[in-house]
């Protein structure tokens, strides 16, 4: 099954690889958003998956961060599968992000677009 996949990341280098990654190895449809409130206005279209940034828009402290709008999706439709990746490797970001409703925590490694590909592969 095809899956819509919003990647939403202000980082336009990694969102560009992880949509020409993701493009290889699936056959989902991919959107890229630079900012949550993006996202958040294009939630109509019903993506099954967000890959949101942890650190979205910490250069700009007046748009909403990652958590943020983890909380927002979520408040909107519940059944967004949302995986969050995130170049922090704290234990407790991660278990904040999960209890909040993410599917996952990815931290940006080496293995980072594989694990995304694992996880999106094994949601139904």
């Amino acid at each position: 099954m095809v899956k819509k996949i919003f990647v939403v990341d202000d980082d336009e280098m990694m969102s560009t690889l992880l949509e020409d990654y993701l493009t290889t190895k699936t056959f989902h449809e991919i959107k890229l958003f630079s900012t949550g409130e993006e996202c958040l206005k294009n939630l109509r279209e019903q993506p099954d998956v967000v890959i949101l940034d942890f650190n979205l828009n910490s250069e700009n402290k007046d748009a909403a961060n990652g958590m943020q709008i983890l909380e927002s999706i979520k408040k909107i439709n519940k059944y967004i599968h949302v995986i969050m990746l995130s170049g922090q490797d704290a234990y407790g970001t991660a278990l904040q992000t999960i209890r909040k409703g993410a599917e996952d925590y990815v931290i940006k490694d080496e293995d980072a677009f594989e694990k995304i590909v694992a996880i999106i592969d094994g949601l139904s």
